[in-house]
């Protein structure tokens, strides 16, 4: 297995995790800026409304896991902020990163769906890539089986497990390729490509999250992460069918009601 650790200089020191997390976030802030710029849309904008939800993001996703872990980090508060060491939850940085969205698409006036739109497919592709750093760090694995029965288990811990953050990598980068295709679709309406990439990527959440030993828990067994999916796809899948089921008499769309402000 790789060191977990790419180099040292006296105090500072750099890990793979940090490095694969930052690198999906770069990918995915490259792809954003050239659809917004194929939709000739303002690319500033953008660029600053990253500046904002990415640290959000990223605080989000570690309060997230640190309340689901409280019993730990109430008895070592000094890991609280620990990131290099692991421990970033996607749910809680989706809801950081939504927020800053949020907000930054009242200071600039447009509607929401346009953005998040742009965004959905960079966010599953960096979800694919900073997986591979929980792989480097030796977490959010499954749980141990018969190489013989599961001949692509790899050996983590003492054990061959299913190797979930692979399993979660493969159907992000799935759902990036289908996103893309499905954007291009005619009679879409703001905000569709978001929701597909909430059921989408909840459902295949749903599925891996089984096969994890290191869950986020509930109460009663329930996993954190399966709960949060199950609502996520239920609202999502919702609004969707509400938004195109027969019958209905078409609403303005919220384009028409804002829109993310052309490059001057």
């Amino acid at each position: 297995m790789p060191n977990p650790i790419l180099f040292s200089w006296g105090p500072f020191t750099v890990r793979w995790y940090g490095i694969l997390i930052g690198l999906g976030m770069l990918i995915g802030v490259f792809l954003a800026l050239k659809e917004t710029r194929r939709q000739g849309l303002n690319e500033d904008h953008l660029l600053n409304m990253c500046m904002v939800a990415l640290p959000l993001a990223i605080l989000g996703s570690r309060l997230y896991y640190v309340a689901f872990n409280w019993d730990f980090y109430s008895a070592n508060p000094a890991k609280i902020f620990a990131t290099w060491e692991g421990g970033l939850a996607i749910h809680g940085g989706l809801i950081g990163g939504g927020l800053a969205f949020a907000l930054m698409a009242k200071h600039y006036r447009f509607g929401i769906g346009k953005i998040l739109d742009i965004a959905a497919p960079s966010v599953i592709l960096g979800q694919a890539v900073g997986r591979w750093g929980n792989f480097i760090n030796q977490e959010a694995y499954g749980y141990a089986v018969d190489p013989e029965k599961i001949p692509w288990a790899m050996y983590i811990d003492g054990a061959w497990r299913h190797p979930t953050f692979l399993y979660e990598s493969i159907w992000d980068l799935g759902v990036f390729f289908f996103l893309l295709w499905f954007r291009r679709r005619k009679g879409l309406k703001t905000g569709d490509v978001c929701l597909a990439y909430f059921i989408l990527y909840s459902a295949g959440r749903f599925w891996v999250e089984g096969l994890r030993t290191d869950s986020l828990m509930l109460f009663g067994g329930l996993r954190a992460a399966q709960v949060l999916s199950l609502l996520l796809i239920a609202a999502a899948g919702g609004i969707l069918w509400y938004r195109h089921r027969k019958g209905r008499i078409p609403a303005p769309d919220s384009e028409d009601q804002g829109d993310f402000p052309k490059k001057d």
